[in-house]
């Protein structure tokens, strides 16, 4: 199984996936690591990468997810902000994809980018990202005012009792 930890930049997509990660005994993958040093450099800069800016990122990840599969399931925190970005994602794998998206207000968002070290991301694109994102259909939402602690509970509990 691949669990996808969704959601805007900030949110603790990389933080959950870790924990949830540890607790099930997978792998963890923060596909940041995958992004081109071109895509960096702009995000950097404050610019916002558009589709195509990503087309080529997510298609190596969907390769990354495939191989996982294979392997026996892992967690990857991964912005997958549009409903085409998850399409594309998953478009070569042959079991379920749990999706678990982080969700929470701009202003606590962004006092997490006000705090953030040592990231690449410009918390000048928060409102980009927020412009763009579509929740997803497929899958969780948590609120990410809850502690991390807790959201990882809630995606234990619901995988024990569905």
């Amino acid at each position: 199984m691949i669990y996808i930890v969704c959601g805007v930049a900030g949110t603790g997509k990389s933080t959950v996936g870790k924990l949830l990660a540890d607790r099930l005994k997978l792998p963890f993958y923060d596909a940041d690591d995958y992004h081109s040093e071109k895509n960096i450099q702009k995000m950097a800069d404050g610019i916002a990468l558009n589709d195509h800016d990503r087309v080529t990122w997510l298609k190596q990840l969907s390769t990354q997810i495939c191989n996982w599969e294979r392997k026996g399931g892992a967690v990857l925190a991964c912005s997958a902000l549009k409903a085409s970005y998850r399409e594309l994602l998953v478009s070569c794998t042959i079991s379920n994809i749990q999706w678990i998206a982080l969700e929470g207000s701009e202003d606590l968002i962004l006092s997490r980018l006000n705090s953030r070290t040592g990231h690449f991301f410009s918390k000048e694109l928060l409102g980009s990202q927020l412009q763009i994102y579509e929740r997803p259909k497929e899958g969780w939402c948590f609120d990410v005012s809850h502690t991390v602690q807790d959201i990882v509970n809630s995606v234990t509990k619901k995988l024990i009792h569905p």
